[in-house]
C-alpha cells in the first residue's frame, strides 16, 4: 500500500510558476514509477507527465518545455516544476504511482493516487 500526499498548488497569475510536490509513505518508493495527471472543471482526467523507475520522462505536447518531472528516492518525493503557466493549465493536479518499469501515459496503468492539489492560474 502506498499513500500519495499533493502539496505546492495555489493561485498564480499567467507566466508563473509553481512546483508540485507529492510525499509518498513506504520504503519501496524506487519501486514505483510515478506520474502527474489533471482534471479541468468539466473535463476528464489526463496525462501531464511521467518519470519511470530510472528516471526516464514522457509529457504531454502541451507541457513539454514548460514542465519538468523529477524523483528523489532518498525524500520518498516526486516533484512538477511548472513554468510559464497559462490559464489552460488550471486544473485539480493528481499524483499517481504504478508498480510498472516505465513512465506510464494512461491513468488505467496506476494502481495509488493522491487526492489533488489545485492549481488555478489567472489571466
Amino acid at each position: 500500500q502506498v499513500q500519495l500526499v499533493e502539496s505546492g498548488g495555489g493561485l498564480v497569475q499567467a507566466g508563473g510558476s509553481l512546483r508540485l510536490s507529492c510525499a509518498a509513505s513506504g520504503r519501496t518508493f524506487s519501486s514505483y514509477a510515478m506520474g502527474w495527471f489533471r482534471q479541468g472543471p468539466g473535463k476528464e482526467r489526463e496525462f501531464v507527465a511521467a518519470i519511470s523507475r530510472s528516471s526516464n520522462t514522457a509529457y504531454r505536447d502541451s507541457v513539454r518545455g514548460r514542465f519538468t518531472i523529477s524523483r528523489d528516492n532518498a525524500k520518498n518525493t516526486v516533484y512538477l516544476q511548472m513554468n510559464s503557466l497559462k490559464p489552460e493549465d488550471t486544473a485539480l493536479y493528481y499524483c499517481a504511482a504504478t508498480r510498472a518499469v516505465l513512465a506510464m501515459t494512461s491513468p488505467r496503468r496506476y494502481d495509488y493516487w493522491g487526492q489533488g492539489t489545485q492549481v488555478t492560474v489567472s489571466s
